[in-house]
């Protein structure tokens, strides 16, 4: 019989359509700006604005979900490490 282990860390890796739990809560709450712009709007063009918007979003956001480094500005280390104060201040009393 085949023995499977506990996996305990499911919540760090969840996904909900496609995208990781943060991300999806992002759509989420346009979803809802965006429901409550078009109950409240009158235009046909707005309400096409909005779903496009919608849909560029969740592509966009797709896409940044499986290459997080598309967006990453800095190397995620320094160039060097030292143990030299930044600062001249001396808080120390002596």
């Amino acid at each position: 019989m085949k023995r499977f282990e506990v996996y305990r860390n499911i919540r760090k890796r969840a996904m909900i359509f496609g995208l990781p739990i943060a991300l999806f809560a992002l759509m989420m709450v346009a979803v809802i700006g965006s429901l409550l712009i078009i109950i409240f709007s009158f235009s046909f063009g707005i309400i096409i604005g909005v779903l496009v918007f919608n849909l560029a979003l969740y592509a966009g956001l797709l896409k940044f979900s499986r290459t997080p480094q598309l967006f990453q500005m800095s190397s995620p280390f320094p160039k060097s490490i030292s143990n030299k104060n930044p600062t001249p201040l001396w808080y120390e009393q002596d």
